[in-house]
């Protein structure tokens, strides 16, 4: 064993003009949940703990789509959804279509360790939150001013916003009249910025974990479920790696992408970073994404096939980064 290491996401796929403000934001975000991550590690907390706590805590921010800040549905609603897996024993919990649960990937935990299913959606997952006493919140707690204003830009695109985020001051540079050479499961892109948020941890004994947590799509279809929890696709772990996705979900659902890490270190021999250079460049098609992974080594690895991932590691050796471009 190599000892810990942790990654962080807030998703792939950044907007080239992104204004350097909202990208010190951003890095201040990554920066304190890795740190709090890391921190959790050295009082040997285990990986499936901290992936939790991580991800809890970027759910929380309204930054990025998960939790508070998470996208609209078409109504001007939230559905969120959430993974979580233990690789000690492949266990693992999921969640999709809550409207009230402030802290999705808890959910997910609970479903996980609480349940004797793996996948709880809409209506039977929000039962199973009042039953296990969770925190609820209105739905209208996870709606920001920005968002609102999002949804009505992707309303007269009438197109499916994959990525969103642009300042509100932006607006008038970024009409639904521009057209975008960048496109999303055959359809128009016209704001590109990030999404999903996840994390990824072995802890000191080797054990790996991995969470993810969304809101989805701006102006997503209502009922619409993505890769996030997804297990094999959006999220993985096993005795080998942990893996987090981050992209156009369509195309990480159909490439399996979480599982395939995992299957071509354990198949093919090849290392961490190997295996996710070979995933993101063999088994997108045409699609875009981003990941992050460590394995029961003590390694770290990221891989993106988009301008940018949102991301931040660490390892027990002292190396720690935290970026968004190349």
């Amino acid at each position: 064993m190599g000892g810990w290491a942790i990654a962080v996401h807030g998703g792939a796929g950044v907007d080239p003009n992104l204004p350097p403000q909202r990208q010190e934001q951003a890095k201040e975000l990554l920066t304190r949940v890795l740190n709090l991550g890391i921190s959790s590690l050295r009082s040997n907390a285990s990986a499936i703990d901290v992936v939790e706590l991580v991800v809890r805590e970027l759910e929380t921010d309204p930054l990025f789509n998960s939790g508070r800040g998470s996208a609209l549905t078409e109504k001007g609603t939230v559905e969120m959804e959430a993974s979580i897996m233990d690789g000690t024993k492949r266990r693992c919990g999921a969640v999709s279509g809550l409207t009230t649960v402030k802290n999705p990937v808890s959910l997910a935990r609970l479903v996980m360790d609480k349940s004797p299913h793996s996948y709880l959606a809409f209506s039977g997952a929000e039962d199973f939150a009042r039953q296990q006493g969770v925190e609820l919140v209105d739905n209208e707690y996870f709606i920001t001013p920005e968002n609102v204003g999002m949804l009505k830009l992707a309303k007269e695109a009438n197109t499916i916003l994959f990525d969103y985020r642009i300042p509100t001051s932006a607006y008038d540079t970024c009409s639904a009249a521009i057209e975008s050479p960048l496109v999303m499961n055959g359809l128009p892109i016209n704001v590109y910025a990030p999404e999903t948020v996840g994390c990824v941890v072995v802890d000191g004994e080797g054990r790996c974990a991995a969470a993810t947590s969304t809101g989805g799509l701006m102006n997503k279809m209502t009922g619409r479920i993505g890769d996030s929890p997804m297990i094999g696709a959006g999220t993985y772990a096993c005795e080998v790696c942990g893996v987090s996705c981050t992209g156009e979900g369509e195309a990480i659902i159909r490439g399996t992408l979480a599982r395939e890490v995992a299957a071509v270190m354990e198949y093919k021999g090849l290392g961490l970073q190997d295996a996710v250079d070979f995933v993101i460049k063999n088994r997108l098609d045409e699609g875009f994404a981003g990941l992050i992974a460590v394995s029961n080594k003590g390694e770290v690895a990221y891989g993106f096939n988009c301008n940018g991932m949102f991301r931040g590691c660490a390892s027990e050796d002292g190396f720690m980064e935290v970026g968004i471009w190349e």
